[in-house]
């Protein structure tokens, strides 16, 4: 077989594929010369919202900004603990930390490396206040119960929506369910920028108001500052960008979701545990497999001229960060998925046949 060279993302041809949008956009504002805030903003304000299915969206400087000023939002602060998964990037906790709130990480469903509201229910506690479910690699958490749970009990819940814009559950997308949703915009995500970028999506008006303070310098009229709050701004040649691919992304998942099928066909049969699709429309950010035999089938994939990753090979309750706070907290599945996960390429742009070669390399470690 011939070397291939598989990247696990080409941003290069989605520019190519979309060139004469972004380049008419990115001139634009250069015309403009509005380059913080201002209409470009706006106006991809108000399509996120609209295609999210929230009354309103607030842009922001990162998906970890977006989490930080949603819980900050929400009025979570220091004394406040927040539940969340050990499984995912190290922006979720960061966040919690960033506003004085402590994580508490509890184990994840072993197919879809998500959180689940038993698993939540077992660690509130008296100074629980809010969850942070992550929809992680793309696949929706199963809200309706920790939804539920959050009600009875008197909880915020933020989703973590940067694996996962476009995402659906129940004809409602990711991002919409909880109190707000937090999106990234990094390059590499299903809606991604050219540059860092995030966004805050609420439907509540108070937590609107005072998104777009906090994220402002805690402005509450020009040079007049109610709180302290961040240097957190969208800025405007992002928003441009955004705005185009917002138009293609319900596209680029599906094609997202057509190669993962495709590795479906041709890993069948494998000693692999393939990707679960249990709850809602998966979008598949990552196409993350299980396997006993990763640094051999990592290997192979290399000599081959593919890309893999790992995400994550050390939970979160195992960082060094987190040790004062986790002590020798065990979370065996969250540990299990760390020692076996391996990710394969997966982007709109990747062709069935190049697909299909990756499938052969796996199958011929097996």
């Amino acid at each position: 077989m011939s070397c291939l060279n598989v990247p696990m993302v080409d941003l290069r041809r989605q520019y190519l594929h979309l060139k004469a949008e972004l380049d008419a956009a990115i001139h634009g504002v250069l015309d403009s010369t509005q380059f913080i805030l201002g209409p470009e903003v706006e106006a991809f304000e108000r399509e996120a919202a609209d295609y999210l299915g929230t009354r309103y969206a607030v842009g922001c400087a990162s998906g970890t900004d977006a989490l930080m000023l949603a819980l900050r939002g929400a009025g979570i602060g220091p004394g406040d603990e927040v539940v969340t998964t050990p499984f995912t990037f190290v922006a979720t906790a960061e966040a919690i930390r960033y506003v004085g709130a402590t994580p508490v990480f509890v184990d994840i469903d072993p197919d879809t490396f998500n959180l689940t509201a038993k698993a939540v229910e077992a660690a509130l506690g008296p100074r629980t206040r809010a969850v942070i479910p992550v929809h992680l690699f793309g696949q929706p958490v199963e809200m309706e119960p920790l939804l539920d749970l959050a009600a009875a009990r008197g909880l915020v819940v933020i989703e973590d929506c940067a694996q996962a814009f476009g995402a659906e559950l129940h004809d409602r997308r990711v991002g919409s369910l909880g109190l707000a949703g937090a999106f990234s915009f990094f390059p590499s995500k299903n809606l991604g920028a050219y540059g860092d970028g995030g966004l805050v999506a609420t439907s509540d008006e108070a937590l609107y108001q005072r998104l777009r303070s906090l994220r402002n310098h805690g402005t509450t009229a020009p040079y007049t500052h109610g709180e302290i709050g961040y240097n957190s701004r969208l800025d405007a040649l992002q928003a441009a960008v955004l705005r185009v691919k917002l138009r293609h992304v319900d596209e680029f998942n599906a094609r997202r979701r057509a190669v993962a099928e495709r590795y479906d066909a041709g890993l069948a049969g494998l000693p692999l545990t393939l990707p679960a699709r249990r709850t809602g429309t998966h979008v598949f950010h990552q196409y993350t497999l299980l396997t006993d035999r990763r640094e051999a089938l990592r290997q192979a994939l290399r000599e081959a001229g593919v890309a893999s990753a790992v995400y994550y090979p050390i939970p979160l309750h195992r960082q060094p960060a987190f040790a004062p706070l986790c002590g020798e907290l065990r979370l065996p599945r969250a540990e299990a998925a760390a020692q076996r996960c391996l990710s394969l390429p997966i982007y709109p742009e990747l062709a069935p046949e190049t697909v299909d070669r990756i499938c052969e390399v796996v199958r011929q470690v097996f």
